[in-house]
């Protein structure tokens, strides 16, 4: 560790697990006062005593849970530096037209209501400030879908569109917002995206990345912590693909 986020505040939301847990620890170990948001707030918990940081539960697509993960911030971190949105969800993999309306109303909701929330809780302090960066966990499949997940897909190519809009209308704020886009990952969304966890599934998934395995919440954490670090000052409006070769 090298202290890469020495003096700085993060807030990491879907952090209770997965991709958001490994954002949430790298960040710390590299100096980073964090704050771990997820809506399972036990999750949350035990990330953050793990690491040495503060957590709350947050429901990231609700107005009203958002007002109170800012007030959590303020009180624990005071000016927020960095701001991952990680939280995410999909629909079971399936036909598009199988597909309730519930489960595409959730997407959506966490997938992009969540960034916009989160936008006018943080930004106009950001804004004010001069600096902050932004991170938002898009997904491969936002650049090259996959069948049978199509409103998941769709929601990640928002994120995509709309981490490059709020790039070019924050730059000259001091502000930075890039993304990150993961292939599938050994996360709780795993199963999901496959429809089936079987050893036959993963090995069809497997041969769609020239690496030949899946991703892991180190690889994303590392690039989170490039995209969120200091050294990457002058990049901004960048989806990185963290993906084994995944859309090449």
């Amino acid at each position: 560790m090298t202290g890469r986020l020495d003096g700085k505040t993060a807030l990491v939301t879907g952090g209770g697990s997965g991709f958001g847990a490994g954002i949430a620890r790298r960040f710390a170990g590299e100096g980073a006062r964090v704050l771990v948001a997820d809506i399972n707030a036990d999750a949350a918990a035990a990330v953050a005593a793990e690491i040495g940081a503060a957590s709350c539960g947050a429901d990231v697509a609700d107005a009203a849970s958002v007002a109170a993960m800012a007030s959590a911030v303020a009180e624990h971190l005071g000016a927020l530096d960095i701001l991952v949105n990680n939280a995410g969800v999909t629909h079971q993999s399936g036909p598009l037209e199988d597909v309730d309306e519930d489960a595409f109303d959730r997407v959506m909701a966490v997938n992009n209501k969540a960034v916009y929330l989160a936008a006018r809780a943080f930004v106009p302090a950001m804004k004010a400030a001069g600096s902050g960066c932004i991170l938002n966990i898009a997904s491969t499949a936002g650049v090259s879908p996959r069948p049978n997940l199509s409103w998941y897909n769709a929601s990640k190519g928002w994120m995509i569109t709309a981490t490059r809009t709020m790039a070019v209308e924050l730059a000259p704020y001091g502000v930075r917002v890039n993304a990150v886009n993961p292939v599938a990952g050994e996360t709780p969304l795993l199963a999901s995206f496959m429809g089936e966890d079987t050893p036959e599934m993963r090995a069809k998934f497997l041969s769609t990345i020239p690496i030949g395995r899946f991703s892991q919440p180190e690889d994303i954490a590392n690039a989170a912590l490039y995209l969120c670090s200091d050294e990457a000052s002058m990049v901004t409006g960048v989806a990185m693909e963290v993906d084994g070769g995944r859309c090449i």
